[in-house]
């Protein structure tokens, strides 16, 4: 498989379906109590775009987008709108918002984090892609704006830095269509029925 870098259609992307996957084995016992073991430590994300499309505009660009990327061969940029950015969906990226480690003066590679956080719990998801020009960098609470660079999701610097590294971006998904076929009838399209356009995140 590869990967085209290229964005979705985020017209069509905002209005999709979808969000996190994870898969779980539930065993109930005799006693009433279950036994429940986690069988992917990362979730998945899994969106259905056929109802982003509203206007046979809209259609022909889903169309061409699957064709070029050759049905289910090739991965893309998908914008999440619900989950896009290193802060709340309502909020600007800041420099401070992720921490990504402790820099000790020998590590120059910090890859790119998401901590969602609740109560005690957390689960850290990695950032493959974040968008080009959003990215943002602290070192020791202070914004930095050289010396640095981003790539293949990691932050790397010039010299290695001391003291605690941050970041704040705005990120896509890597994604794929889930289908290698595109059943659209358009007098039912016409009247209201939304087609069914699966997509589902691949790891890079």
């Amino acid at each position: 498989m590869s990967f085209h870098d290229v964005r979705f259609p985020t017209a069509v992307a905002f209005h999709s379906t979808g969000g996190p996957q994870r898969r779980t084995e539930i065993v109930s016992l005799g006693s009433g109590f279950e036994e429940r073991n986690a069988v992917w430590a990362n979730s998945r994300r899994r969106y259905d775009v056929g109802s982003g499309v509203k206007t046979l505009d809209d259609l022909g660009a889903v169309i061409a987008f699957f064709e070029a990327r050759l049905g289910r061969l090739n991965a893309f940029r998908f914008k999440d709108f619900a989950d896009f950015k290193s802060c709340a969906p309502g909020a600007a990226a800041a420099p401070l918002d992720q921490a990504l480690g402790t820099g000790d003066g020998v590590v120059t590679v910090f890859p790119l984090i998401k901590t969602y956080m609740s109560g005690p719990s957390s689960w850290t998801r990695a950032i493959a892609l974040p968008v080009d020009g959003t990215v943002r960098v602290a070192v020791a609470g202070a914004e930095v704006v050289s010396g640095f660079s981003v790539a293949n999701g990691a932050v790397t610097f010039d010299v290695a830095p001391t003291g605690a590294v941050a970041a704040g971006y705005e990120f896509d998904v890597p994604a794929r269509f889930d289908t290698d076929q595109l059943l659209v009838n358009l007098a039912s399209f016409a009247a209201g029925e939304v087609p069914s356009i699966p997509l589902v995140e691949v790891r890079l």
